[in-house]
């Protein structure tokens, strides 16, 4: 699996490039991992509701992930996994779950005691949660199987990140960062390598040619 960390960057730019490489997938080519963070921007997936934005200034984005309107910034890791579901079984639920349990996995690594969706069957709670508090957003889209958008972890704290906007149709304050949960703040770059690996992880448990075997 190929890794693509490319820093802060525009979200039309990595959005490009995440369309550019689901086509490559389906052409044959390696499934990709997407890691970055974006300069502010507001992105509208396809159950936005028009009172979800109503004082943000900034750009927004109309995407066709799953998911409602959500902010993107510097303090976050990003990853857009761009993968073939058949190498693995065309799951999308399964998907979804290896996408949490990558970032539950890696904060309790740091002491952070977060949850996936604590109600499988409810879609507003999709994300990761420390109590009531939602730390990353997760709104993914399919092309013929290949993976494409993905999950935001709250890293840095930015009290200015969610204003102005609903996130995932909830008030600003339900959201929370690794800053504010923990005491000693992991560096970076070690806690966004860990979660790499332990997404990838999450999938290669469960690659198989054979579309019996679910996650």
């Amino acid at each position: 699996m190929k890794i693509l960390n490319l820093g802060l960057q525009n979200y039309q730019d990595v959005y490009d490039l995440q369309l550019k490489t689901v086509n490559d997938v389906l052409a044959g080519a390696e499934d990709t991992i997407i890691v970055c963070s974006h300069h502010p921007v507001v992105t509208l997936g396809r159950k936005t509701e028009a009172n979800e934005v109503w004082g943000w200034a900034g750009e927004t984005v109309q995407i066709e992930r799953g998911g409602r309107a959500t902010y993107h910034g510097p303090g976050q890791i990003i990853l857009y996994p761009i993968i073939n579901l058949k190498n693995y079984n065309k799951n999308l639920e399964g998907y979804l779950f290896a996408l949490e349990d990558a970032v539950v996995k890696t904060l309790i690594a740091f002491g952070v005691k977060a949850v996936g969706n604590p109600d499988r069957n409810n879609p507003s709670q999709t994300g990761v949660w420390v109590d009531a508090l939602k730390i990353a957003s997760v709104g993914v889209a399919v092309k013929s199987w290949v993976t494409y958008h993905g999950l935001a972890l709250n890293f840095h704290n930015d009290p200015e990140a969610f204003k102005g906007i609903n996130p995932c149709g909830k008030s600003a304050d339900v959201m929370t960062s690794v800053e504010n949960e923990t005491d000693l703040i992991p560096d970076k770059t070690i806690f966004e390598n860990m979660l790499v690996s332990q997404f990838v992880q999450e999938m290669l448990q469960h690659k198989s040619n054979n579309d019996e075997i679910t996650f």
